[in-house]
């Protein structure tokens, strides 16, 4: 996963939004990036909301139509995702 990731990133797809406090990383995202559309693949945080935080820096400096969450959470609801059928989702993805 790891190898994949950097080939990912060296290709400019791979993107990865991190939050750092003293000198740590505590928290942040990472996912790849098609077009208008981002695919998160993981989110972790050490402080409580850092990877919160990833997510709305993520969401105020792109211009993203789709923001694929893998699996629907109440932790993503609080941050404004909603589930979308399938056939909505291939839209998209067109």
């Amino acid at each position: 996963m790891e190898k994949a990731y950097i080939a990912l990133h060296k290709r400019g797809v791979a993107k990865s939004i991190e939050i750092w406090q003293n000198n740590e990383l505590v928290g942040g995202l990472y996912g790849v990036e098609i077009n208008t559309i981002f695919c998160g693949e993981s989110m972790f945080s050490k402080v409580s909301n850092a990877s919160k935080l990833a997510f709305i820096h993520l969401v105020n400096n792109n211009n993203y139509k789709l923001i694929d969450c893998q699996v629907y959470t109440n932790h993503l609801a609080s941050l404004g995702a909603r589930e979308i059928d399938r056939a909505l989702f291939l839209k998209f993805l067109k």
